[in-house]
């Protein structure tokens, strides 16, 4: 089993930044594909962003492209996004997720974290 712990999410003015992060308990984090998704009031869950185990590979949700960047330190067990130019349309809870394959998936995960919440002001 593993858990998730997202921190790093609070309230934001437009045009600001966040960086967010998860922390996975376990041994098997580096072998580990994972992603970053989110949930806006009265919308379903939605991809974010992907990475594989390694680092090398990375992919983007289009509203995103350019503005978050996802991230890994294996060492820390810890996947970060980092967040630019957010803009009230990024207002939503953002949720950390594992999957036991090594590499980047838009949809198969297997573990969840509770999610952090970002609030992004106009």
């Amino acid at each position: 089993q593993v858990q998730l712990v997202e921190s790093g999410g609070g309230a934001v003015q437009a045009g600001g930044s966040l960086r967010l992060s998860c922390t996975a308990s376990g041994r098997a984090f580096s072998s580990y594909g994972m992603g970053w998704f989110r949930q806006a009031p009265g919308k379903e869950r939605e991809f974010v962003a992907t990475i594989s185990w390694s680092g090398e590979t990375t992919y983007y949700a289009d509203s995103v492209k350019g503005r978050f960047t996802i991230s890994r330190d294996n060492a820390k067990n810890t996947v970060y996004l980092r967040m630019n130019s957010l803009n009230p349309e990024d207002t939503a809870v953002y949720f950390c997720a594992a999957r036991t394959s090594r590499y980047t998936s838009r949809t198969d995960y297997h573990y969840w974290g509770q999610g952090t919440q970002v609030t992004v002001s106009s």
